[in-house]
């Protein structure tokens, strides 16, 4: 049985150290022969992060999984880290904030709150939308180049779900540049791009208060002398509680994975 002495160097019968310390699998990594894992202080060894480290024990890697808790043996040899042992002693608290998705455990942290108006004038908040698996994004109806294709990605990642799972979620657009998006340029938008309005709410509303939501999301922007926008292109995916669970910055993001993974937080709701 292993027990938990962390901080605590030992020396191996070859003189390579051997840490013991306690930790949360974030995932696995079969293929590559490691695992990362976001493991407590070891005092006077190594403060508390989230690292990769291998396991070259095959049965020891495949028994496992995202979100195990457990208590380890890292071994140094040479200038390198391994892990040698490792027992499997609970899950992740979700009241520390961890959440499984699919084959990964992440720290979640509450959305900003916020209230606006969407694309038929009515107000509509995050609270309103609680309980379902959100994902979150900022476009502007004006917009020449990325917001467009953000939207028409998500549009995409939309019509992949299945009409039981796209009850369980929901679809959020904030837009940046409330000085000209009305609402009913809003709905225009959504239209144009094939956005089903009856799982999708688009939001505008006074200048001072989207600017709140911004700063809160940390999505910059900045307004060009000819007037146009350049800003963060970030996507947030919210579970049914109200956490942040994972964000995608860009345009690098498919959706089949945006669909995969609103489908995996429904599950682990």
């Amino acid at each position: 049985m292993l027990a938990l002495l962390a901080g605590v160097a030992l020396l191996g019968c070859s003189g390579d150290e051997v840490h013991r310390g306690h930790g949360v699998v974030e995932q696995v990594l079969l293929d590559d022969g490691q695992i990362i894992l976001a493991h407590d202080e070891m005092p006077g060894f190594m403060p508390a992060m989230t690292m990769n480290f291998p396991i070259y024990d095959a049965e020891l890697l495949e028994s496992l999984h995202a979100g195990d808790a457990v208590d380890f043996e890292l071994t140094v040899s040479r200038g390198q880290f391994y892990i040698t042992a490792a027992k499997i002693v609970g899950r992740a608290d979700p009241g520390s904030g961890w959440v499984v998705i699919g084959d990964k455990a992440v720290r979640a942290e509450a959305a900003p709150s916020f209230v606006l108006i969407d694309q038929d004038g009515q107000s509509k908040g995050l609270a309103d939308l609680r309980g379902r698996a959100l994902l979150l994004d900022f476009v502007f109806t004006r917009c020449p180049g990325p917001c467009p294709i953000l939207t028409s990605t998500h549009v995409s990642a939309e019509r992949l779900l299945s009409p039981a799972l796209r009850e369980k979620t929901h679809f959020v657009s904030i837009s940046i540049d409330p000085l000209r998006d009305t609402p009913e340029d809003m709905k225009r938008y959504a239209g144009v791009r094939g956005a089903d309005l009856d799982h999708w709410t688009f939001l505008t509303g006074p200048p001072s208060e989207v600017q709140q939501v911004l700063s809160a999301y940390g999505v910059g922007t900045t307004r060009t002398e000819d007037g146009e926008i350049e800003h963060v292109v970030a996507t947030f995916l919210i579970d049914g509680d109200g956490r942040i669970v994972k964000r995608y910055l860009g345009l690098d993001h498919e959706p089949e994975q945006l669909a995969a993974d609103l489908e995996a937080v429904v599950a682990g709701g």
